[in-house]
Parts: structure tokens; sequence; C-alpha cells
């Protein structure tokens, strides 16, 4: 901590009261850059300036700009809670979440006819029917796309009725998600009918839309119009089956927001899902910077989010729970003058919308970090699993590989973000232990790695890195003899080991407190999986060669004048017995500083080498 007056403000902490309140950072100038609340000030005010923080590094670089602080001494935490977004509101400090709203208006357009088309469009075009404004071109897409799908519209570029049976239909028509205008059974008037069919569906909902077509399918019945009747049935079987699936419509659901968070290379993402009036109403997203643990962050945002004139709906759904639940209900329902409950998803209908909103925030996380939904999903499961304070970005992972007790080595593999990142994957040769034993050869190489890491002069980035986790190829044995060796270097990362079952596929994570199973977890497991797979390929590739090398090598000392260091040298100047024959005398005896006989009789050797 490079601040220079760190020590006045952890001094100043010691005499700060044990009472709830709110603290105010500032800057040089006296501008206010953070506004916390705390049940505990001075707990949590000291926090800032331990003498070994663990700061995300948001919170880092506010605290090394902070030249003081002063604070505001409240009766309760919720009074502290009020008080700090009615001040967050005023300062706008730089270092807190600040959310702003910039939509413009989006359409559903319905072109003119024959055979229109219903598209969500950011303009307001000059010919068709228009449905709107929506403040959500999400919402605008997102509605028209699924009342194509349930009335089975067409989705392709063919301009009807232009081209009408030609070519063949396209896959969307073999698959059932597509009338089919293109085959030419499809008269224009019924065309139209049931494109007013889906208007109606985007007005009403799917229940109304219903009734209505079954109103007019008993009609048909009446008069005898079987044809008409059986169509109309099979509509209203189509959209049933649909509206089991959709997202748009949401009936009996009282006005409602649905909020996740994403998280991933330092940055936090929280995406909002609103449904007012039983329909998908609008969407919304943004990006907190690097935020600290998902309750705080989660509360923050809410208190933040429904602070103004923003409406607050009867419901809001968010997980995981908030840092102080029953203070956050109060101030929303203080600011709302109504009953408002805050839940947190378990199962059901409020469970599958919120994974809806999770899937949205994962998906805009991974536009903004150049990673895809699944992974940033993978990493953050894996932390829940593993009881985490955040997705593990950089994880590392060892695996012994041997012949009995020869040619013993590890691997270290690395995966960042969820991807391999194969510049900073390292190979031990085991040194310290003579025989075969995986414990103690895992603790020979886990020592010497962090000890690299301890070495104030080392300058290898994959070793001056300290990891989020370690992961590790065995099960509790070898992670006893592990944390023995983190503890003794001073080194706080969580380490786990991966079990394998009898066919060698990954089974379950050990922890100090046994096995913890990953089958509940698809993303997590693959990933596990796809870590245990490679430390193992690398580590095993590395024993492969290094045995073919020693064999080799070992195979020269039979030639007269090289011994096992000559030996040696030559296979780590040339590598491989290919490049050897390829390798001139001239070239072997340069390289190993020998007599031009020796290095004829070298040449001699490898040629004849199978």
């Amino acid at each position: 901590m490079s601040n220079p007056r760190v020590d006045i403000l952890r001094e100043k902490t010691y005499l700060l009261t044990t009472a709830p309140g709110v603290y105010r950072m500032r800057d040089e100038e006296g501008n206010i850059i953070y506004i916390g609340k705390a049940k505990n000030l001075r707990n949590r005010v000291s926090s800032y300036f331990a003498k070994t923080p663990d700061h995300t590094p948001k919170v880092a670089a506010m605290v090394e700009n902070v030249y003081d602080y002063d604070f505001i001494v409240t009766n309760s935490e919720y009074e502290a809670l009020v008080l700090e977004c009615s001040m967050i509101k005023e300062h706008t400090p730089r270092y807190n979440i600040l959310l702003k709203d910039d939509k413009g208006y989006s359409y559903i357009c319905i072109s003119p006819p024959p055979f229109s088309r219903i598209t969500g469009e950011l303009q307001k075009p000059e010919s068709g029917e228009v449905l709107g404004p929506y403040t959500s071109s999400f919402v605008a897409r997102k509605t028209a796309d699924e009342v194509s799908r349930v009335f089975r519209l067409p989705s392709c570029k063919k301009v009807f009725p232009r081209d009408i049976r030609k070519g063949r239909p396209c896959l969307n028509y073999h698959i059932g998600r597509c009338m089919g205008v293109c085959t030419g059974k499809i008269s224009e008037e019924e065309y139209a009918g049931i494109i007013s069919e889906a208007v109606e569906y985007i007005k009403n909902g799917s229940s109304l839309s219903v009734e209505r077509m079954t109103e007019r399918m008993n009609k048909a019945a009446e008069e005898l119009d079987f044809e008409r009747a059986a169509m109309l049935r099979d509509r209203i079987s189509a959209v049933t089956r649909a509206a089991d699936d959709q997202h748009i419509f949401e009936e009996g659901l009282p006005d409602t927001d649905i909020i996740a968070l994403a998280r991933n290379s330092g940055e936090t993402c929280a995406a909002v899902i609103m449904y007012r009036g039983g329909r998908l109403f609008d969407r919304a997203e943004y990006f907190l910077g690097a935020e600290g643990d998902e309750a705080s962050t989660l509360e923050e945002f809410i208190t933040g989010y429904y602070t103004g004139l923003r409406e607050i709906p009867r419901n809001i759904v968010a997980s995981p729970p908030t840092e102080s639940p029953e203070e956050l209900r109060r101030y929303i329902r203080e600011r709302a003058g109504r009953a408002v409950d805050i839940i947190t998803p378990q199962k059901g209908r409020y469970m599958r919308l919120w994974q809806i909103a999770k899937s949205n925030a994962e998906e805009y996380m991974s536009i903004r970090v150049g990673r895809t939904a699944k992974e940033i999903g993978a990493l953050e499961d894996l932390a829940k699993l593993l009881s985490l304070d955040k997705p593990p970005l950089y994880i590392e992972s060892y695996d012994i590989s041997n012949l009995g007790s020869v040619d013993m080595v590890a691997g270290m593999i690395v995966f960042e973000n969820g991807r391999p990142s194969k510049k900073n994957y390292k190979r031990f040769s085991i040194k310290e232990n003579l025989i075969q034993n995986d414990v103690e050869c895992m603790k020979e190489v886990l020592t010497r790695r962090f000890s690299h890491y301890l070495d104030p002069e080392e300058t290898d980035e994959g070793f001056r890195t300290l990891p989020d986790l370690i992961l590790l190829d065995g099960g509790q044995t070898q992670l006893n003899g592990v944390l023995q060796v983190m503890d003794r270097l001073g080194i706080d990362i969580p380490v786990f080991g991966m079990v394998k079952d009898g066919r060698h596929r990954t089974r379950a994570i050990t922890s100090k407190g046994g096995e913890i199973s990953i089958s509940g977890s698809h993303s997590a497991f693959m990933l596990v999986t796809r870590i245990q797979d490679e430390v193992h390929r690398y580590s095993v590739t590395y024993q492969r060669n290094r045995h073919r090398k020693n064999s080799v090598a070992s195979g020269f000392t039979s030639i007269r004048g090289i011994g096992d260091k000559k030996a040696a040298k030559l296979m780590d100047e040339f590598k491989t017995i290919e490049r050897l024959k390829e390798a001139t005398a001239e070239e072997i005896a340069a390289a190993i500083k020998v007599p031009a006989a020796v290095a004829e009789d070298i040449c001699e050797y490898v040629q004849h080498y199978e």
C-alpha cells in the first residue's frame, strides 16, 4: 500500500466508535470519493487500512487516493442505509456504483400486406402497422422473434409473393418452425388471418388469444366449416404448447424485477429483467466495475437502482441474499410507500426467471471480457461449489507422473479465465525424493513453486502470479500434504484435490472437510474434468519424453569418449534423435566439444538407432 498517509489513517481508526453509521472517504482536495455504511464503524473503516489488505482492484485504487475521512453515527444499521443512499445520490462519489439510463425507443413493426413480416425495429417505419413505442429494443426484438416462432411465420430473406414456389423450402419448414409460404400452400387471405392473430397475441397475451381462437373454432364447427375449425384447433394447440416455454408472457405474475450478477476479470455485470402486467416490459444491464463480494455488491446495486424516480415493482427477485436483507427490505418498502417483497429464489417460476436474468448477465459479460457465457458461468458455479469469495480466474493444477521410481516428474498447468494459458505451464523433475511417493513428490513440487513466488528477485511472470485456486490430481492424502506446505510457507490459497473413479474419470473434489460432489453442476463438472485431463496429459507427456531422452542418452555412454555429462549435453543441444541424424559430425563436435573421431562415432551410432 503506497498511500503515504495510511499510518495516520490507521491510527485514526483506533479511536472510532463501534456504533453503526456512514463514513465518507475524501481525497487531498477534500472531494468525497466514496461513501459507505457500517453496522460497526471501527471494524469496517479499519479494514481499508489493514497491514495485509485483501482488496479488489477498485477498492485498492480508492484507498490509494484517500487523504482523510469523516463519519456520521446513526442509531441503527437501517438509518445508516438510508443516509448512505441519500448521500450517494447527492454527491455521486466516483468509487460508488453510479447508474445511468440512456435508452431510446423501439417498435414492433408489421410490414404492409401481402405476406406481412413482424419485426423489432429501432426506427418507426413510414408504412405498415406499428406497436409501441417500447423503452427496450430487447423487448421489441424478443417479442417479434417469439411471435414469429409461435405462429411459424417465415424468417428467411425471400420476398413474397415473388418467390413462392421458387426453390426448395428451408430447414425451418422441415423442422416445423415455418408454415412454408414458399410452397404455395398458404393463401394470401389465410396468411393475413394468421398475422391478425399474431398481433392480437402481442397485444393481449396467450390466454386471451386462445380464448378468442376457441370462440372462432366453435363457430366454424357450428357452421360445418370443419377445415377452418381444424386449422384453428391446431393453431390453439401450437400457441398453448409455445406458451409453456416462452418468456414474453408470465400470466398471473405480479409486477416483478429480476436481478442477477455475473462477475469475471475484475468486472461485475448486473442484469435486470422487468415484468409489468404479466408480460416482459424491459431489460437493462449495468457494468459496475470490480466490486466486492456478491452480497454487498447486490445490496449496493439495489439501493442505488431504486433511489430516485424509478418505479418500484411489487416483487424484487435477486440472489444471493443481500448483506442486510431486513434493512434493505424496509428501505425499499418505505421508498415505494407500500408492500414490496424481496425474494431469494429457490425453485419454481421465480428461479426460472432468475436464471434467465443470470444468463443475460453472463452473455453481456462475455461480450465485455471476450469469454463465452458458458466459461463465465462455469467459473461462477465452481466458486459457489467450493464456497470461494469470487470466481477463480487464475487456476493452477498439478499432477505427478512416473515409471516406478524412474523419471519422476510433475506438471503444472494454468487455466486463466476458464481457458488453458500454456505460456504459464511449468515442468518439474523430482530431485529430492528418490523413490516413488506421490505425496512427498507433490509436497516437493509445491515447495519449489512457491519458493519462487517468495523470492523477491524472481522475474518469471508465471511464478510471480499468485493463483486464485489450486487443484491437485489426487485425493485426501495429497491434499493434506500440500496444505502442510502452504501453511509452512504462509501462502493462503484455496487448495482442493480432484478425485477419479475406477475408469479414470473425474468423480468429485476433495477438501479439508471431505468430498464435494460436482455432478450436480454440469458446467463446473466439465471445467474440472478439462483441467484434470489437461494436467494429466501434460505431466504424462513430459514423463514419456524425459524417459525416452534418458534412454537415448544412456546409449551414448557406450561410445568411447562419451560419459553421462557429455550424453546429457548432447541431448540438451539436439533434443531428438531425428535432429541428431540430420546433424554433421562437425556440428556435433562443435556443440559438445569432442574430437572429430568421437563425433564420427556418434553419427554412425544415431544412423543405426531404431
